[in-house]
């Protein structure tokens, strides 16, 4: 068992252990849609891959407090930004908005970049180096301010 699914599993124990329902809820939530890719692709997810599974969590945790706050349906944003909040705990730290502008203007000097034509080359290459570390979002963003 990798070393973050490990991490998950005991920290579900803990939860339990300390009657925390909102907490195992999100615990067991991240475990099941780890376990579900696993049966899916047959395979034992390794710590790279359970952490995209977390990503896309989070990511889709972001997307679904935006609506809700759109909608007017703040009962529910609470619960997603409960849920969010304990699914970043298995996320790497975060570069700051600084790092993530020296990679990115490393990544147009490397490569040459001048234009939007290789926005898709840049973003491989930075995939790469923060994936996990940023929100590819902004870093997307920061490209085409610098592209532009």
């Amino acid at each position: 068992m990798s070393e973050l699914k490990q991490r998950i599993t005991d920290d579900m124990k803990s939860a339990m252990k300390a009657k925390d329902k909102q907490a195992l809820k999100a615990v067991r939530m991240i475990l099941g849609a780890i376990k579900q890719r696993e049966i899916d692709e047959r395979i034992e997810l390794d710590d790279a891959q359970a952490l995209v599974v977390i990503q896309k969590m989070v990511k889709q945790r972001k997307d679904s407090i935006t609506q809700f706050t759109e909608g007017g349906r703040l009962d529910l944003v609470e619960v997603e930004e409960a849920e969010l909040v304990i699914i970043n705990n298995y996320m790497p730290e975060q570069l700051s908005d600084a790092e993530v502008a020296s990679a990115v203007d490393k990544a147009i000097t490397v490569s040459g970049a001048d234009s939007m034509k290789d926005m898709g080359k840049l973003m491989g290459i930075l995939k790469g180096q923060l994936d996990g570390k940023a929100d590819m979002g902004v870093v997307s963003q920061l490209i085409k301010a610098k592209l532009s």
